[in-house]
This record gives structure tokens, C-alpha cells and sequence, in this order.
């Protein structure tokens, strides 16, 4: 795995700690934690498609995120498991991982900006 993809996986990161930080933060601390992991998110994404398609990359990122949202509020907050949502966050994974068997490799830099 190439290092823009770890940047998707680990924006990804980032974009459920804020997503959650929207809905349970409430101290100027934890709304400062949710404004930089939404800065770290999209600095990330960006960087990342500087040399990965634009869409593979971005649903990939919504579609870590989406799962791992689901499941952090699940195992954290004491979200009520649903069998139907599990094997709707499967089918979503299932998604993601083939976008990114089916993207080919990276542009290499010279490529960059040239359609």
C-alpha cells in the first residue's frame, strides 16, 4: 500500500473523530480537538489526491469513515447493534475495497495536472 493510500485510511481516521466530535463535544477543548481533526481530514485527503483519482479516493475515505462512525458510536456510546446495519457496513466495505483493487496505480509526479 502506497503512502497516499495510508494518507486515505488515515484521513479517514481523523474524519470519524470529528464526525463524532460534532455530535458529543461539548467543551471549548473537544470543539478544538473536532475543528483539527476536520483540518487533519482534508489536509490529508488532499494531499493524497494529489496522486490518487479523485473519486476512488474520496468515496474510499467517505466509505472508511461511514463504517468506522458506525462502529465507534456502537462500541463507545452504546449505539444499539442491528444485524441489518452490520451487513449494510459490509456491503459499503466491500465497495470500498474494490474501488481500490480496481484504481489503477498512482500518477507518477510528471503526470500531475495533465488529463
Amino acid at each position: 500500500m502506497s503512502k497516499h493510500w495510508i494518507f486515505i485510511v488515515v484521513a479517514a481516521c481523523f474524519e470519524i473523530g470529528w464526525v463524532i466530535g460534532l455530535k458529543h463535544a461539548s467543551t471549548m477543548m473537544e470543539w478544538g480537538l473536532t475543528v483539527v481533526a476536520i483540518l487533519a481530514s482534508f489536509v490529508l485527503l488532499i494531499a493524497a489526491t494529489a496522486r490518487l483519482p479523485v473519486a476512488t479516493a474520496y468515496a474510499v475515505f467517505v466509505g472508511l469513515g461511514t463504517a468506522g462512525t458506525v462502529i465507534a458510536e456502537t462500541l463507545l456510546f452504546g449505539e444499539p447493534f442491528e444485524l441489518v446495519k452490520a451487513l449494510l457496513i459490509g456491503l459499503l466495505l466491500t465497495g470500498v475495497i474494490g474501488l481500490k483493487l480496481v484504481t489503477p496505480g498512482e500518477k507518477p509526479k510528471s503526470e500531475k495536472g495533465v488529463s
